[in-house]
């Protein structure tokens, strides 16, 4: 699951022969010279740092680090939960790339008491996603690379949001786990995708980011269109569930709709991708009215 936090703003050479940026924390990180050995603690980090220009210079990952494809090659030091420091250490890495709620606290401070610089990201909006590759293409020295691709996210968001500026709103339940149920409230990056979509997310006035509720709260809710992400690439399983319920709208207008969760869920460009299945299939929903 994707909880997401704010982004900060690039930094330039703050030191005289430093590279500095801050992260997402608000912190100065600051290295003598360019990254030359990544660790990314994140499928979204490994995404980030390759979007970065800097692909080449990762040498660690985490379980599910599945793109680019290349990144299935790069030597794995556990699970975004619980990282094999001692494989990590023997790695060298001169910058690790930390989840700052995804990752454990204790092991990221473990990893700064060995040294390691760490900056962590979680961006929670579309220009914090570009902000995070402009700052890491900085830290690696690859500021060229990173700003294109950085900017060319942000004309793609730009002009989808501008596609759907008047769509007609509609009531939408985002799914981001079973069990427990959890959704996404409107703080969330998910939930900035669905606004920008025209939707109204029935839960998004809810106070935490992803906030647990029952299946009671979303019949009660009634969306028009229920979307999930689910487990894996191709599994609509988590669908399947709503379908015992065919009085509750969505269902009776077979308003059911899968989206990959590594095109929705991880704040990467590939979100792009994501966002617009997200805005057709609740074109498709409008439709039956």
């Amino acid at each position: 699951m994707l909880t997401l936090a704010l982004s900060g703003p690039v930094a330039g050479e703050a030191h005289a022969d430093a590279l500095c940026a801050i992260d997402d924390r608000e912190r100065e990180v600051c290295l003598e010279a360019p990254a030359r050995r990544i660790a990314a603690l994140s499928p979204g980090a490994t995404e980030l740092v390759y979007a970065a220009g800097a692909g080449e210079k990762v040498v660690a990952v985490v379980a599910f680090s599945d793109y680019p494809p290349e990144a299935k090659d790069v030597p794995s030091v556990g699970s975004h939960t619980r990282m094999d420091l001692e494989t990590l250490v023997t790695l060298t890495p001169d910058l690790v790339i930390g989840w700052m709620t995804g990752n454990p606290p204790e092991q990221l401070e473990t990893i700064e008491a060995l040294g390691m610089p760490v900056f962590y990201i979680e961006p929670r909006d579309f220009e914090g996603v570009s902000g995070a590759i402009e700052r890491l293409a900085l830290l690696a020295d690859t500021r060229e690379e990173g700003e294109r691709v950085a900017a060319e996210f942000l004309d793609g968001m730009a002009s989808l949001a501008e596609r759907y500026a008047d769509a007609e709103p509609i009531s939408v339940f985002y799914q981001v786990w079973d069990e427990p149920l959890m959704t996404i409230n409107d703080e969330h990056l998910i939930g900035k995708v669905l606004t920008l979509c025209g939707g109204v997310n029935v839960f998004g006035e809810l106070s935490r980011l992803v906030p647990r509720i029952d299946d009671e709260s979303v019949l009660a809710a009634d969306p028009e269109a229920i979307l999930a992400g689910g487990m894996g690439e191709e599994n609509r399983g988590w669908l399947t569930h709503w379908q015992q319920y065919p009085s509750m709208t969505a269902v009776e207008r077979d308003n059911l709709y899968f989206v990959p969760p590594s095109l929705i869920q991880r704040p990467t460009p590939r979100l792009l991708e994501g966002s617009r299945l997200f805005c057709e299939q609740l074109e498709r929903a409008r439709a039956k009215r």
